[in-house]
């Protein structure tokens, strides 16, 4: 990415009444994060969502140098990212609405064959059910070569972290802070082995500090970058729950490890099972059957799709994009496909009509 592309995302990221999904409004609407600042304020304030109160924090000078101070940062330091936009951006956490624009990485990541993605997540002060359970779950999936997911804190997360790197799986963990953070300090002996089997994400700047609130968002990612999310452990509130809570609303699958009634760090996830938000977890079998693990192992015969349809260049171009990338939200193959949205959506109801895609919740599409 071009230094004044990476400076616009920076600032666009920095502006605090800007969230992820307004900004991507706004680099769809203008073409790219470069234009945003080109535009007159009076031609963004048309942009539905955006408002007065956006555009002033929006082109705040103080965003500015610290946006090339931390730029500064990134080239001094071969800081590795991803746009939201890359080809190499997670495919799954692409689909969410909400996702960063821009994502921070350090280590050996390598997530091509996205298709066995799990996150692991549960409470800070796990038993020695808890432990056992996931240590042995993690081995049990170590034949089918998943890569595991957690947020490097105590109890669940860093217990998974090293049974993945104990089984030489691929581990990643998400961040809540900036590289130049390490949060808990006593975990930081882990770092050099999960960037040999893994590494590090963050949407957070390096001297953002671990805050409560990026947690919250931190859970996001994490719940958003895999194809399930296991709960091994949780008391009626805490951040498993709100990762939980954010996968339900992506549409993914979620297990939970059920224990005793009178367990409190077990109730959490009783609630989700009792609930149906979550499938009961009590072994890998039940994740392996579930995501069809079992059924991509074996060889079949691939079977090609014939379709006797015409289409217009617009719906090829169409077509080709969703049949390369798979399901993407409306506003990604209005900016992909270089498509005004008000001709978009006639086109693509077209393509609905002619049997050939589908629209999903929060504004995606697939093709059939």
């Amino acid at each position: 990415m071009k230094d004044n592309k990476l400076l616009a995302t920076l600032r666009l990221q920095r502006s605090r009444a800007i969230g992820d999904v307004l900004a991507k409004k706004l680099i769809v609407a203008t073409g790219g994060a470069e234009n945003i600042f080109e535009e007159k304020p009076a031609i963004l304030e048309k942009i539905n969502g955006v408002g007065s109160y956006a555009i002033r924090h929006l082109f705040d000078k103080k965003n500015i140098l610290q946006a090339e101070n931390e730029l500064n940062y990134i080239r001094k330091n071969d800081i590795k990212y991803t746009y939201f936009l890359d080809e190499d951006f997670p495919r799954h956490l692409h689909n969410c609405i909400d996702s960063p624009i821009l994502l921070f990485k350090d280590g050996n990541i390598s997530i091509e064959n996205d298709s066995k993605i799990i996150s692991i997540v549960g409470t800070r002060n796990m038993s020695s059910y808890g432990r056992h359970f996931c240590e042995e779950l993690i081995k049990d999936l170590a034949p089918h070569n998943p890569i595991i997911v957690s947020g490097f804190a105590y109890g669940v997360d860093i217990c998974a972290h090293k049974a993945a790197m104990k089984h030489n799986l691929q581990t990643i963990a998400v961040l809540a802070h900036g590289f130049e953070q390490i949060y808990p300090k006593v975990h930081k002996k882990y770092i050099h082995d999960v960037q040999k089997n893994g590494g590090f994400f963050t949407e957070f700047w390096s001297d953002e500090p671990p805050l409560r609130e990026n947690f919250l968002r931190r859970n996001r990612i994490v719940a958003g970058i895999s194809k399930a999310t296991v709960i091994i452990e949780s008391a009626e509130k805490g951040g498993s729950l709100v990762t939980a809570d954010i996968a339900n609303s992506y549409d993914k699958d979620i297990f939970a490890l059920p224990g005793r009634a009178t367990d409190v760090f077990s109730r959490g996830c009783n609630s989700l099972i009792k609930n149906n938000k979550a499938t009961l977890l009590t072994s890998a079998q039940d994740i392996i059957k579930m995501l069809n693990w079992d059924v991509q192992n074996k060889q079949t015969k691939p079977v090609q799709k014939q379709l006797f349809v015409e289409f217009t260049e617009t719906e090829q171009k169409i077509y080709d994009f969703l049949h390369q990338k798979g399901k993407q939200l409306l506003d990604v193959i209005a900016l992909e496909c270089n498509i005004p949205i008000v001709q978009l959506s006639s086109v693509l109801l077209q393509l609905e009509l002619k049997g050939v895609l589908q629209p999903l919740p929060g504004k995606m599409f697939e093709i059939i």
